[in-house]
């Protein structure tokens, strides 16, 4: 037996930061066109190699003078010279100011010789032949004029090393005429994905087969590039021993930095950190921090290694906290200064693992400013957090969560009202609009489309109903029983109706022609999660049916095979239909017509569109509001079995 990989000796966080500080990351600088230098570090102090401006030059429309003949000129006794010439951007002048001479000129022009300062054209007056012009105001030398060298003077000190060039220092290098700048060399990290059942996106996946797509390659690739990398993805490599090694070693050879994902927890197909350690050094393996117990850090030849967890949100997670702060310091790139804000906890957080919790949290907005201000469009409200724990292998909680709070390993729990700090995934992260929660529906999807920025979290009516009692969401959608019976406070925004019943095969073969089929003969049925509403409302239908039999529900449910097979989404239990792996689900009209099956009709339900009434004044439940009451008409007539 292989033996297992175990995490005994947890390192501390802070030593997981040190160790990969140790990596030495920096890569060679390079030279890159200026047109390519935006948002790149500059390696070297540049100096000017000439005077900008490289002469002296007009900084406005008008005349071109000797201060001197204009001493004493006002409205009432201006200066009359003699108009000599003009000169215009662009041109080499050719004449001279003399004595009682004026040259007219343009912004930006060479001042003639002679001319010491500019009158503006709005204090002068030119004679109807041409040949003077009137000054009314006097000038001293230098006025209007920009000389050469005022700007950046050749030999000055332009840029020094350090500086992060945007579109103010890119424009000050055009004008230096710089072709070409020595920047910072990105850190070339190399990105492999490990594990026999990873597919990459655009080939066929084998379900059956425990197959699925790779998500990490393409999440922290796309990390890497934001922490300023430049990432490098090799072929996807199994757990074979060899075929790991050929790959870890290339990437090694070839990148500054390697991470892979995945082959780093305790089992015992997991052969990454022998790699290491028989060809370079495991400086560390496994961190007290979740998620992300599992992480290695080491060398393999001359690069850098750091191994993340296999499950995306670990993967990120971890990247985001240790290793893209050591990409940044490389490539030259600050750290984010506007992306951590203040919340206040929703809801109590419970927590007692004994090492550092990065918790996933998402973000909305209170009620409170939109209740106490009458003008509610233009009020904000302050931020609320809420716990977005999914799971480690839950894709999902990679787009549902704002940020994450470190949460300390000595504490309990994160008690309701407690103000965090989440450190946003990013600076431009803005709360939803709109935070909703409830039942899955597809109707409430297509409304969901016309709002501005909205967040729906299918978590089944029972759960929205809960979270929507602690004050948490916006909005709850729900179809069980109202929430005045599970005495709930809510504002109803909207209902509609939607026909369920049992989804069967194209034909139906089995000849299903209701509940009572389920349960006296042989049938595989998939139901729906026990927080659903529409599992609620097949199991008040069976509780009828045992009436009438004078048997109780639970002998009817027990009679049903796969009663407890719970699918996620409204269209899972059609989709296994479909597959062939049941002989019927549990489902609306609206799913079977669209995937082509068939339909049993067993009843219509009610989905109610519920507000937190301290939320009622929020733009974003307005605007919610406004769409139930414009286009759910139109929304529902284009699915079958849903209407008013």
């Amino acid at each position: 037996m292989t033996d297992r990989k175990e995490f005994r000796d947890l390192s501390d966080p802070e030593d997981a930061r040190d160790a990969i500080a140790s990596l030495d990351l920096t890569p060679d600088s390079e030279e890159v066109p200026l047109a390519d230098a935006r948002g790149r570090t500059l390696s070297e102090r540049i100096d000017a190699d000439l005077d900008v401006p490289g002469f002296d030059r007009a900084s406005m429309d008008g005349y071109a003078v000797r201060a001197r003949d204009t001493f004493g000129a006002d409205e009432t006794e201006p200066a009359n010279l003699e108009l000599a010439g003009t000169v215009h951007a662009g041109e080499e002048p050719d004449v001279k100011v003399r004595e009682g001479q004026a040259v007219e000129i343009s912004t930006g022009a060479v001042m003639p010789a002679g001319a010491d300062a500019v009158v503006m054209v709005e204090r002068t007056e030119e004679s109807e032949d041409g040949s003077s012009v009137l000054v009314r105001t006097a000038v001293a030398p230098g006025d209007h004029v920009m000389l050469a060298g005022a700007d950046v003077a050749a030999g000055e000190r332009a840029l020094g090393p350090g500086t992060r060039l945007t579109a103010r220092e890119i424009g000050l290098l055009s004008a230096l005429g710089v072709e070409s700048v020595p920047v910072r060399g990105k850190p070339t990290v190399g990105i492999v994905s490990t594990g026999d059942e990873l597919v990459r996106p655009g080939e066929s996946v084998d379900s059956a087969a425990g197959q699925i797509y790779d998500v990490n390659s393409y999440t922290i690739a796309t990390a890497v590039e934001e922490a300023g990398g430049d990432p490098e993805l090799y072929p996807h490599a199994g757990d074979d021993y060899d075929e790991m090694e050929r790959i870890l070693r290339e990437a090694a050879d070839e990148c500054d930095f390697v991470l892979s994902s995945g082959s780093t927890s305790a089992s015992a197909v997991d052969v990454i950190y022998r790699v290491i350690e028989e060809r370079g050094e495991l400086l560390m393996h496994g961190v007290a921090v979740k998620p992300g117990k599992p992480m290695l850090v080491g060398r393999v030849g001359e690069s850098a290694y750091v191994g993340l967890p296999g499950y995306p949100v670990s993967a990120l997670t971890i990247f985001r906290t240790f290793v893209a702060p050591a990409i940044r310091r490389a490539a030259g790139v600050p750290e984010p200064v506007t992306a951590t804000v203040e919340a206040r906890m929703a809801a109590e957080e419970r927590y007692g693992e004994g090492r550092m919790r990065m918790m996933p949290v998402g973000l909305v907005e209170d009620g409170e400013a939109h209740r106490a201000s009458e003008n509610a469009s233009s009020a904000t409200g302050s931020l609320l957090a809420y716990a977005v724990d999914k799971g480690s292998g839950a894709t999902t909680s990679l787009v549902e969560a704002d940020g994450v709070v470190e949460v300390p390993a000595d504490t309990a729990y994160v008690a309701e009202g407690e103000t965090v700090e989440v450190q946003l995934f990013s600076p431009d992260v803005r709360p939803p609009t709109v935070l909703g929660v409830g039942e899955d529906d597809p109707a409430l999807a297509r409304l969901l489309d016309a709002l501005e920025r909205p967040r729906y979290l299918s978590v089944g009516s029972r759960e929205g109903l809960r979270r929507l009692r602690d004050g948490v969401p916006d909005v709850a959608v729900t179809s069980t029983d109202s929430a005045d019976d599970r005495g709930i406070d809510a504002t109803e925004l909207g209902t509609y109706e939607r026909e369920w019943g049992l989804v069967v095969p194209a034909g139906n073969p089995e000849e299903v022609g209701g509940l009572a089929d389920l349960v006296d003969r042989d049938l595989r049925f998939v139901n729906r999660g026990s927080d659903s509403g529409l599992r609620t409302t097949l199991g008040n239908a069976l509780a009828d049916l045992a009436d009438e039999r004078g048997a109780t529900r639970h002998d009817l449910v027990e009679s049903i095979d796969g009663f407890e097979l719970a699918a996620k989404a409204h269209e899972s239990p059609a989709r296994k239909v479909a597959g062939g792996q049941a002989d019927a689900g549990l489902g609306l009209r609206a799913t079977a017509e669209k995937l082509g099956l068939d339909f049993v009709p067993v009843g219509t339900e009610t989905v109610r569109v519920l507000a937190n009434p301290d939320r009622a004044g929020k733009p974003g439940v307005r605007e919610l509001e406004a769409v139930l009451d414009e286009e759910l008409d139109a929304v529902l007539a284009n699915l079958p079995g849903f209407g008013r």
